[in-house]
């Protein structure tokens, strides 16, 4: 990491391909490569990323229609994104990775070890929104979104400052749950200035953001599972399977319980006194998995 723990931004672009990334440290050391759940943005990990020791090149990557990167119209195609991060793994030349997705973040990591397991030396899955495999059977085809009837396209998108929106969300859930400064840094780095007028909006379009979730079940993701012979770090958080009450929401753990005996070299570490948002409660404890205590 650089003396004040400040990364650099960039900007990849190839075809199709126009994001944003953030990069600490050195490229001659090993590669850590962060991206990020839905409706999230690469400075989600910066608390992850300090509790990290040094010595490490790290990459947190803005998945398109997040952050700063490209917004496109719709984002229901999960492939895309494996897409996209699989050319900025190619572009900069990225060897030796250890390769960490959060949510749908853990989904685009498989999804590119898949297609270049030679470049990868370990995953790290956060809370991987990876579901029961009878999901991705006949997935219904993908409707229109309409922004009136969907919470999350619905979702408030106009803010006077970064500070009125971490002290609207400061006491609500599941942002409650956070970690202040994890908090802080959401919604720092989550606002742009807005075309017209003054003011702020959301980096993740909500129209953008429901679509993800839309597509959740566009990629089947057990075939890459099952011929994947990498080591495998689960680490799950507490689900609807474990008498969580609908009130919970998306603090739930969209991981199938079984998703380890799947993966020919896994293990998991349970973590039932955390929620889907684990990174966001217990950085350091996210970034113990990440570097063990004896080094990768």
């Amino acid at each position: 990491m650089n003396a004040a723990g400040q990364p650099t931004e960039n900007r990849f672009q190839k075809g199709e391909t126009d994001l944003c990334y953030f990069e600490w440290g050195d490229p001659g050391d090993q590669t850590i490569l962060m991206v990020h759940a839905t409706g999230f943005h690469a400075r989600c990990w910066d608390k992850t990323i300090a509790a990290l020791p040094s010595g490490y090149h790290v990459i947190a990557v803005d998945q398109r229609g997040h952050g700063r990167s490209y917004k496109p119209d719709s984002l229901s195609d999960w492939s895309l994104m494996g897409r996209d991060v699989r050319a900025l793994v190619t572009g900069l030349g990225l060897e030796n990775i250890v390769g960490v997705g959060h949510s749908m973040g853990a989904h685009v990591i498989v999804q590119t070890a898949d297609v270049m397991p030679e470049r990868f030396e370990r995953l790290v899955l956060v809370d991987p929104t990876i579901t029961a495999p009878d999901a991705y059977e006949n997935p219904p085809a993908l409707a229109d979104i309409d922004p009136d009837q969907n919470p999350v396209s619905r979702r408030r998108n106009s803010w006077a400052s970064p500070e009125a929106m971490f002290a609207a969300f400061k006491d609500r859930h599941p942002f409650s749950l956070w970690r202040p400064d994890v908090l802080i840094d959401y919604c720092q780095y989550g606002l742009l200035p807005a075309d017209v007028g003054d003011g702020y909006v959301l980096a993740c379009p909500p129209y953008l953001e429901a679509s993800v979730y839309e597509g959740f079940r566009s990629v089947d993701p057990y075939p890459m599972v099952k011929r994947n012979i990498l080591p495998v770090t689960i680490l799950r958080a507490l689900s609807a399977d474990d008498d969580v009450t609908a009130a919970r929401d998306f603090a739930n753990s969209p991981t199938w319980p079984k998703l380890v005996d799947i993966y020919p070299n896994a293990q998991e570490v349970y973590m039932p006194e955390l929620s889907h948002f684990m990174p966001m409660q217990d950085p350091k404890r996210i970034a113990s998995h990440i570097v063990p205590a004896n080094g990768i």
